[in-house]
């Protein structure tokens, strides 16, 4: 395994957040180390499906030090092209990583911390846990039941629709992970249901600007925690209704709809060999029309306080979602017409390793803007740390910047 080593402040996990934090630490002359279960930008390699394109623009790629510079500012990476950008970030800015290493692990010391990894031990006065909100799917419980009768996948464990038996497919989900993949599958010839619990759905373009280039420019990505009313729901705010297709289209549930997708409530438990749906569609979908409207009316005022109106399309308002007025309240799942469930229903860290007293009662990590309820441990990368961008790419930068600050100043003795 190897002799102890040691070092000032280990990074677990070598993707955006991770990396942001080393230039960051960089920057201010802490010595670290930056560990990562298996190559830099692993869950983009490995994790990922094949068609997927990040939701954002490229120019919103904006790292300490490193932007984009190509000549598609206004399209959506491929995974690959995810890939190649962390990576090259990684030599440009020189990041100590120790690929290959999983931590298996990390434990309070009187010094600070110690991590017991595949390849030896680390000693350490600080510790940046940077490795994902999203390395296990959410699966419902009535899923283990089912998965003896179907075939069943979460999309980590999903690539592309050959994957798939012939037959129909419910994809459970409709954020944007469960609206792309319920596009791509019935694009490829089976018939899909589409499972609707909560989400929020946007336009991809309004008023001739990516929905994006909006919430970047009037502020609304860059709302601190600390001035929201209900943070716990705001960290839990489902993903937007979007694609970064090649060609984006609106990809809203009357789109789907409109193709042939049939949309139903979400599952709300398992009856025999029926899934029960609860009967909530209409309501949902209405919810989540009055908050996009609410969004635009808001990007409307700023627009005139800012004398765009004159440079910008009109104002306009989308049609409302078109449901079904009565849809299937269950989904027969012994009769062979659905073969296969794809569970697009969100994701939560693998905190399994983390031997510190700093896990609530729903296995959360307690902490305060990425400032952990442990001295001298940090948090990166998790839906509104410290700004609802927080878990973008162009959000990781500002949380690094500041929590490295905070990280030198407590190694210095330094902190009021």
């Amino acid at each position: 395994m190897g002799s102890l080593r040691k070092t000032t402040t280990v990074i677990i996990g070598a993707g955006h957040a991770g990396l942001a934090m080393s230039k960051c630490l960089s920057d201010l002359g802490v010595d670290h180390i930056v560990l990562e279960r298996g190559q830099v930008a692993n869950s983009w390699c490995a994790e990922r499906w094949d068609s997927l394109r990040l939701l954002t623009p490229n120019w919103q790629s904006r790292l300490p030090g490193y932007s984009y510079k190509g000549d598609e500012p206004n399209g959506y990476r491929s995974m690959p092209e995810v890939i190649q950008f962390i990576s090259d970030y990684a030599n440009f800015i020189s990041a100590p990583v120790q690929v290959n290493t999983n931590v298996l692990k990390v434990r309070a010391t009187e010094y600070g911390f110690k991590l017991l990894t595949s390849q030896g031990e680390w000693e350490c006065k600080t510790l940046v846990v940077a490795s994902g909100a999203c390395n296990i799917p959410n699966v419902p419980k009535i899923a283990k039941n089912i998965a003896s009768k179907l075939e069943t996948f979460t999309p980590i464990q999903y690539r592309n629709p050959d994957q798939l038996p012939q037959g129909g497919v419910l994809v459970v989900g409709a954020s944007a992970t469960g609206v792309q993949l319920a596009n791509e599958i019935h694009l490829s010839g089976r018939p899909v249901t589409l499972s609707v619990g909560e989400h929020v759905r946007v336009p991809r373009f309004y008023r001739g600007r990516d929905i994006k280039w909006w919430m970047d420019a009037s502020g609304l990505l860059d709302e601190s925690y600390d001035e929201i009313d209900d943070l716990r729901r705001a960290r839990r705010v489902p993903s937007l209704q979007l694609t970064g297709s090649k060609n984006p289209i609106i990809l809203d549930l009357n789109h789907l709809s409109s193709i042939g997708v049939k949309l139903v409530g979400r599952v709300a438990g398992m009856n025999e060999g029926s899934l029960q749906i609860s009967g909530s569609l209409k309501n949902i979908t209405k919810l989540a029309d009055l908050k996009m409207d609410r969004l635009l009316d808001g990007i409307d005022e700023w627009a005139e306080k800012n004398f765009l109106n004159g440079e910008i399309g009109k104002s306009e308002r989308f049609k409302t979602t078109n449901v079904d007025e009565s849809p299937s309240l269950a989904i027969d799942i012994t009769s062979g017409e659905v073969k296969t469930i794809i569970w697009a229903t969100g994701f939560r860290p693998d905190l399994s390793w983390l031997d510190v007293p700093v896990l609530n009662h729903k296995g959360e990590i307690r902490h305060n803007g990425g400032i952990v309820e442990y001295p001298g441990m940090y948090l990166l990368g998790m839906q509104f740390l410290r700004k609802r961008k927080s878990s973008l790419i162009d959000g990781a930068g500002d949380d690094a910047r500041f929590l490295s600050k905070h990280l030198r100043a407590y190694i210095d003795g330094s902190l009021t």
